[in-house]
């Protein structure tokens, strides 16, 4: 600059003794420059591949929703179809159909719930009649319960009574029978 020595261009280191021959043989900043730029371009072709992948990418996506349209349309079509026949042709016959049977089942529905309620009706009658026969023999049992247990203290007394003239009578035959081995007994 305002030395009139030699200048070293910015990024490039001067060599130790001073020695501008060994500078020379390298080549000069520039080329160095250009060296470091084609190493740069050799580093993207081998490494870089992000230039062919997005081209394959927009080729991949482009093919796709081409492909993907047409299909979408043949499925949108289809289920047009499908749509119109049921709305046309399945349906009313399906509500027809329907309407048809519904009647019969009605009525059906109808007889088994009145079958039901005369069954129920039977079954309460049949209950109300077992009760009421429970309830009677009960009271009958209870009646003759009551019966029997007036008459127990007559049984009892006769019984009873009969049991002391049993009892008299073994006194009077072990009495006898005491009188008789006593006239034994002196022998």
């Amino acid at each position: 600059m305002s030395g009139g020595g030699e200048e070293t261009p910015v990024g490039c280191e001067v060599p130790p003794g001073g020695g501008g021959k060994k500078r020379d043989s390298l080549g000069t900043a520039g080329s160095a420059h250009l060296i470091i730029k084609d190493l740069g371009e050799i580093h993207s072709r081998l490494l870089d591949h992000r230039p062919v992948i997005q081209g394959e990418t927009r080729y991949f996506v482009k093919e796709f929703e081409e492909k993907r349209g047409l299909r979408e349309m043949r499925v949108l079509e289809n289920l047009k179809n499908m749509i119109h026949e049921t709305n046309e042709h399945t349906l009313p016959k399906c509500r027809e159909t329907m309407q048809d049977n519904l009647q019969q089942v009605l009525q059906r529905l109808q007889a088994a719930n009145d079958s039901v309620c005369r069954l129920q009706r039977r079954e309460q009658e049949r209950r109300k009649m077992y009760n009421d026969r429970l309830v009677a023999n009960e009271k009958r049992h209870s009646l003759q319960w009551e019966e029997f247990m007036k008459g127990q203290p007559q049984k009892r007394a006769a019984v009873d009574e009969e049991h002391r003239k049993a009892v008299a009578r073994l006194r009077e035959q072990y009495a006898e029978m005491q009188k008789d081995l006593a006239k034994f007994s002196t022998f």
